[in-house]
């Protein structure tokens, strides 16, 4: 049986072809970017555009296979679970959103370890975690190692605050 037979048609050609845009649109902005990234001539062949031109051509090349899957018919009218998926969760869409930004809001005044605690428990929530001390605490913990390996293994400050300064004597 077909597409049509089925009933689908190509109706989902059109949003398939818009995330499909984005994806390649996304890929070459990143490559622009990643183009004005400025190379030190200390290093030697690998420098710090390397990964980024890795990961924005894996996106322009993701991006052009879902152009191609787009324009011939589109790959969500095929997927029996698309179509009996459960509606948007506008709850853990919520939390996501807000973990994202109580990221980007928390780690310039309170450093990494409280604005990553914070996202990590908020994204817990939003895959339906009700946990809340459990999570904390691992949180805590993971952000305040994943820190100390930037900072004393790799030399790369992500952002220190008073709970950095207390453990690792960074300057706050």
């Amino acid at each position: 049986m077909n597409r049509r037979q089925a009933g689908t048609g190509r109706s989902g050609t059109g949003p398939d072809l818009a995330a499909a845009l984005f994806v390649l649109a996304l890929g070459l902005l990143a490559l622009w970017q990643t183009a004005v990234i400025p190379a030190s001539p200390i290093y030697a062949q690998v420098g710090p555009q390397l990964v980024p031109y890795l990961v924005s051509g894996f996106l322009v090349l993701i991006g052009a296979g879902l152009v191609a899957t787009a324009l011939r018919g589109g790959w969500s009218a095929n997927i029996e679970e698309l179509r009996d998926a459960p509606p948007i969760n506008p709850r853990a869409l919520g939390l996501l959103l807000a973990a994202l930004l109580a990221n980007l809001v928390l780690i310039e005044p309170f450093g990494f370890t409280i604005a990553a605690t914070a996202q990590f428990v908020l994204v817990a929530a939003a895959f339906g975690s009700r946990a809340l001390l459990r999570n904390l605490v691992i949180a805590f913990i993971v952000s305040l190692s994943a820190y100390g390996l930037f900072v004393k293994g790799l030399g790369v400050n992500i952002g220190a605050g008073m709970v950095e300064s207390l453990v690792f004597g960074a300057p706050f």
